[in-house]
């Protein structure tokens, strides 16, 4: 029985040795093992993998893939004209080689992000102080990104390499800080009002011309209608008048007694008018002349 149980142990021991001895490193990392605090060995390929058992040797894992670093640390920057602006940024980066990394900036992934977090900001406040608000907003943004990572690479490749690579610097918000939001918009909400204003006065102007050039063009039009007109009524009056001559000539009689119809017509246009004459002594009756006899009231029916 105390055979038994002594095989049992050694099996367990030699499990639990075996278990200590053997580690897999992922595709997405490096494992680096360490003998008595100093590094061994670093293994970049993924697999299952020896050394020996602690506290001989020991393993840790770094982060292979492409990380992600964003700001936040919310202080402002002052620009060329001493603008108070705040940015967002990121950074793209990775380890590349994790002995230079573990010995420059720290054991693990966090390590790094904070110290290049530190070396980003120092390089965007260094390169913003150079550029306008306007030129951060224009296409020089770009090379602004370009020269900030430039200046980070410079930094982590220097005489103690950080064993990182950074692929890639960008702004991802520029704005005013907010004790001065409020004032630029107020100023843009002036400037806007101001081109308002003076784009209504433009207007306004051009519409008064406009219609003072139409009521001209339709005082001409009216006046050149209306001399057209007496011209056309004038050729007319002549026209009735020669024909009128005309047809008079031919019968002076018929003709004296159309006038006086015509003047008879005129003097009673209404029912209530009246004229007292002596139509015996009067030109005016001649036409009714004829059996008609002292003072006669002629009353139109």
């Amino acid at each position: 029985m105390n055979r038994v149980g002594f095989f049992a142990s050694s099996i367990l021991v030699a499990l639990a040795l075996a278990s200590s001895m053997l580690f897999v490193v992922d595709q997405r990392q490096f494992g680096v093992v360490y003998a008595l605090g100093q590094i061994k060995e670093v293994i970049t390929e993924p697999g299952l993998n020896f050394k020996l058992p602690p506290p001989f040797q020991n393993v840790s894992y770094i982060d292979k893939r492409l990380l992600t670093l964003d700001s936040t640390d919310a202080e402002p920057m002052l620009t060329a004209e001493k603008q108070r602006v705040v940015i967002d940024w990121y950074v793209r980066w990775r380890i590349s080689e994790p002995s230079e990394f573990i010995r420059n900036v720290g054991l693990d992934e966090n390590a790094g992000a904070l110290q290049l977090n530190r070396v980003v900001r120092n390089a965007f406040q260094e390169e913003i102080n150079k550029h306008t608000v306007k030129e951060l907003l224009s296409l020089k943004r770009e090379a602004l990104m370009a020269d900030v990572k430039r200046e980070v690479l410079e930094k982590v490749r220097g005489a103690k390499p950080w064993g990182v690579d950074v692929v890639d610097v960008r702004i991802t918000r520029v704005d005013y800080v907010e004790a001065i939001t409020e004032s630029v918009y107020r100023r843009m909400e002036a400037e806007r009002k101001r081109v308002a204003n003076e784009l209504r006065s433009t207007g306004a102007a051009e519409g008064e011309k406009i219609r003072a050039d139409a009521d001209r063009q339709r005082e001409i039009a009216i006046a050149n209608a209306y001399r057209d007109a007496q011209k056309v009524k004038g050729a007319g009056d002549a026209q009735a008048a020669h024909i009128y001559a005309e047809a008079f000539g031919r019968d002076p009689q018929f003709a004296q007694f159309y006038r006086s119809l015509e003047a008879y017509k005129s003097s009673f246009n209404k029912k209530g008018d009246v004229v007292v004459v002596d139509p015996a002594s009067s030109e005016f009756f001649k036409s009714f002349r004829g059996g008609m006899s002292g003072q006669t009231a002629v009353r139109k029916p």
